[in-house]
């Protein structure tokens, strides 16, 4: 595996879908202005097909982004320990169940993590909410100041 190689978004969901666009409008961000040590694709409302392109990369840790349904106000931003992505239910309009997109990764890369922005509107041609907005510049700024991203909050009981 190249040591040179960068970390990898997936962003994920579907801009005609209000806040289900977050992931699409990071990989849009990502893709006009390029952040250093991060490479980005676009996985849409089918990351699994996504996978084989991610794998081919061979990146060492590949961050899935999307909005997920945590019970939190709207625009938070938690990173989503596996295990708790696995039992919880997460709002998704793909698919497949993202820990199954996850399980495929990890075959591969050695570190695959979750980021989750909460959505307030998931219905169809509605526009993002300015909440939902903020969250993914807020988190495009993480990534280029933060590339461990341990300033993010993980999703806790206490949420």
């Amino acid at each position: 595996m190249k040591t040179d190689t960068p970390d990898l978004i997936l962003a994920i969901g579907n801009s005609m879908m209000g806040d289900d666009g977050a992931g699409p409008l990071l990989a849009d961000m990502m893709k006009q202005q390029p952040l250093p040590g991060w490479d980005v694709e676009d996985g849409g409302s089918a990351p699994e097909n996504a996978t084989h392109r991610i794998a081919a990369r061979a990146p060492r840790r590949v961050v899935l982004v999307d909005a997920a349904d945590m019970g939190l106000p709207p625009g938070e931003i938690r990173r989503v320990p596996p295990d708790a992505l696995a039992e919880m239910f997460i709002m998704s309009t793909h698919d497949l169940p993202l820990s199954f997109v996850m399980e495929r990764l990890a075959e591969t890369v050695p570190v695959v993590e979750f980021i989750g922005i909460q959505p307030d509107l998931v219905a169809f041609y509605c526009p993002m909410t300015e909440q939902v907005r903020q969250a993914v510049s807020r988190l495009y700024a993480a990534l280029r100041d933060d590339a461990a991203l341990e300033h993010l909050p993980w999703l806790s009981d206490a949420d």
